[in-house]
């Protein structure tokens, strides 16, 4: 599949570039495993040469090797023999840009931890003696979200704010999606992209596969996912283990709930039978794997709350995948297909919302978008999209077939959620349906 989208961070990355050439640059990259951060940084800057430096699990003495290798071949230097540390290499390069300016990419940064945890506290004290003079442009990058934060966001860390910024990469936008479906399957339906949209979750790597495979219609997507070969099968297994560690269990099964449509905290607990507060703080803001939701309006502090896991391939894999291992135990890969295209039609009318919210996000429309649900669990508004400059709201209903669409119940609730809040006096307001046609 060939690069697409990524233009304003493209930018980003080569105007960071140039202001190294005056300064020292340090940029930390993160964003979901498979999001494409390694792909953007070389298509980024692939004009010129630079020093690529994955840290895998190995013996510090055998990636030092690897790197000084790196070293003489793209800058045309000679070490004189294999560093003795990390460290010793990290500080000759910081003196060697002095003299000259390049970039210095180092992958899956977070690794260092395994390799040699001092290696922090190494280069924080080199950074802070060399970085003034220093023209480098310094990138690390991470895939293990909680580490990366760890590192350079907590105040006990050596780096700790060292970076000169942070950048996050996202998934795919739902027009990147449509672009790519137009690209290599230019007969596709609207159910063909909310398919790709719900299972990939707009992730880099998940679509890749699916385009090289030519699986883009939802059935072949389906097959292509269910199968004895399939990476998708212990994907969110091997990203997670490694994010959660030994508690990975407890994890687990909260976010198994939430999938099941166990939004709440008391119905989460009910299912999985033990306290989970800490659990969901730590998934919302040492992970990032779920987040808090409130009812427009409501206080920060009210107990309307539900979680949603942020991820939509990790909602489709604890929906169907993992909730159904034991099938896959025993290869039943037909019996899950079947499952997975009997429940799809609720599963997707899920998904069909966060795409249009998605969707009204891009637009830059609009300064709010939200939902809105009563207390009681009665009354609920799909989307609500307000711009609060032109002083206009829109409340939407939101359907996979349209004929499902009730505008009366829609009026009546939009009545009941203007009567208990008051943040769209003398806005100008409408009632909208859509439906998968609109996508």
């Amino acid at each position: 599949m060939k690069f697409f989208d990524r233009k304003e961070e493209i930018a980003t990355l080569r105007a960071i570039r140039e202001k190294a050439h005056q300064n020292a640059q340090f940029t930390v990259l993160t964003g979901r495993r498979r999001i494409g951060k390694t792909s953007l940084v070389l298509k980024a800057y692939e004009d010129k040469p630079i020093l690529y430096f994955f840290v895998g699990r190995k013996a510090e003495n055998l990636l030092c090797e690897e790197f000084r290798e790196e070293v003489e071949q793209k800058l045309g230097v000679k070490l004189g023999g294999t560093p003795s540390g990390f460290a010793e290499l990290f500080e000759y390069l910081m003196h060697l840009s002095q003299s000259e300016s390049f970039t210095l990419f180092i992958d899956e940064f977070q690794n260092f931890d395994k390799v040699n945890p001092a290696v922090f506290s190494d280069m924080q004290k080199i950074w802070d003696l060399n970085h003034q003079q220093s023209k480098i442009n310094l990138i690390v990058c991470g895939s293990v979200y909680s580490m990366m934060t760890k590192i350079f966001r907590d105040k006990k860390e050596p780096l700790y704010n060292r970076q000169n910024r942070f950048m996050t990469i996202h998934a795919f936008k739902p027009s990147v999606l449509k672009e790519i479906l137009q690209e290599y399957y230019p007969e596709y339906n609207n159910d063909d992209l909310l398919a790709l949209y719900s299972f990939t979750g707009g992730v880099a790597k998940y679509v890749q596969l699916l385009v090289d495979d030519s699986a883009l219609s939802i059935d072949k997507m389906i097959e292509r996912i269910i199968s004895s070969d399939s990476t998708f099968i212990n994907e969110g297994r091997t990203i997670l283990i490694e994010e959660f560690g030994k508690d990975y269990d407890t994890y687990f099964s909260i976010l198994s709930a939430i999938a099941m449509g166990k939004t709440r905290r008391s119905e989460i607990e009910s299912l999985i039978g033990r306290q989970i507060g800490g659990y969901l703080t730590r998934l919302e803001e040492d992970y990032g794997i779920i987040e808090k939701k409130l009812p427009l309006g409501a206080k920060p502090a009210s107990k309307n709350v539900i979680y949603t896991i942020r991820d939509n391939f990790f909602t489709f894999w604890f929906r169907f995948i993992f909730k159904y291992a034991h099938i896959l135990e025993i290869e039943g890969y037909d019996m899950l297909r079947k499952i997975i295209e009997r429940d799809y039609p609720t599963f997707s009318g899920i998904m069909l919302e966060r795409y249009f919210r998605a969707k009204a996000a891009e637009s830059n429309k609009y300064t709010r978008i939200a939902q809105w649900w009563d207390r009681k669990g009665e009354n609920e508004i799909d989307m609500i999209a307000a711009n609060e400059i032109d002083e206009t709201v829109e409340f939407y209903e939101i359907k996979r077939n349209r004929r499902n669409i009730n505008f009366t119940q829609l009026h009546e609730k939009i009545k009941h959620m203007l009567d208990s809040i008051h943040l769209f006096n003398n806005f100008t307001v409408t009632a909208k349906g859509i439906d998968i046609e609109n996508m």
